[in-house]
């Protein structure tokens, strides 16, 4: 990296979490994280997401990747695998609970090319790597498109899981109960939380297109949670 600012960088500083904003989502996944490292470990396999996601960055082994919004964990162990003993695994959060879960479980596995780092994944502690994960963690952003410009800045795989109001009645309707449910995380500002949570999935989606050479999309579960790759190509 240069270290000079680029366009992206500055864009970024007026979206980043601000301190207020911070300590909610602290507060509110530090409150929960003994019941949601339960529920995501349950939880991992269902619909394919996960795995669908690492499938979705083409890791080669030896290359390194960043889990922005890591939690307690949950896309370690299939991150690790695809990347292999010489490749590295960090994971990013805000939340001191959710790493400290994360990193019971890496010192359970022994896993030594993967480490944590506490930080803001608006303003990334990480500036190289070969590839980027974040499963619903845009979805807390009131603008995510400048966080994802900045993270296709230096990695050439980006994928971003978010959910979106695209499938049934029934499961855009449970969907709905969980954004009223944790309101104050999402920081819900429309009448209508599935509209919004629509558009930063949707914003999320401009960004990768605005910056990678080609974007592809899954959608799972029917059709609340959806997938998109960015990559750019290496000629």
């Amino acid at each position: 990296m240069t270290g000079r600012e680029s366009p992206a960088d500055r864009a970024v500083d007026d979206i980043a979490f601000t301190l207020e904003q911070a300590r909610r989502v602290q507060r509110n996944y530090g409150a929960w994280a003994p019941l949601y490292g339960w529920f995501a470990r349950a939880t991992a396999s269902v619909g394919g997401v996960r795995e669908g996601c690492v499938d979705a960055l083409s890791l080669t082994p030896g290359d390194t990747v960043v889990d922005f919004g890591c939690g307690p964990g949950v896309n370690l162990p299939a991150l690790r695998r695809a990347v292999g003993p010489d490749g590295r695994v960090v994971g990013v959060d805000i939340t001191g609970p959710m790493l400290e879960r994360a990193g019971r479980r890496i010192d359970r596995q022994g896993w030594a090319n993967v480490s944590l780092v506490r930080g803001d994944a608006t303003r990334p502690p990480i500036r190289d790597a070969d590839a980027v994960l974040s499963t619903f963690v845009t979805s807390l952003f009131s603008d995510p498109a400048p966080v994802v410009r900045r993270w296709c800045a230096f990695a050439d795989s980006v994928v971003v899981a978010n959910f979106a109001p695209r499938g049934t009645r029934p499961a855009n309707a449970a969907l709905e109960a969980f954004a009223r449910v944790n309101a104050r995380l999402f920081d819900v500002e429309d009448a209508n939380p599935l509209s919004q949570l629509d558009e930063r999935t949707a914003a999320s989606r401009r960004a990768l297109e605005a910056e990678m050479d080609t974007v592809t999309t899954r959608r799972y579960v029917w059709g609340t949670i959806e997938v998109n790759a960015g990559h750019r190509s290496s000629e």
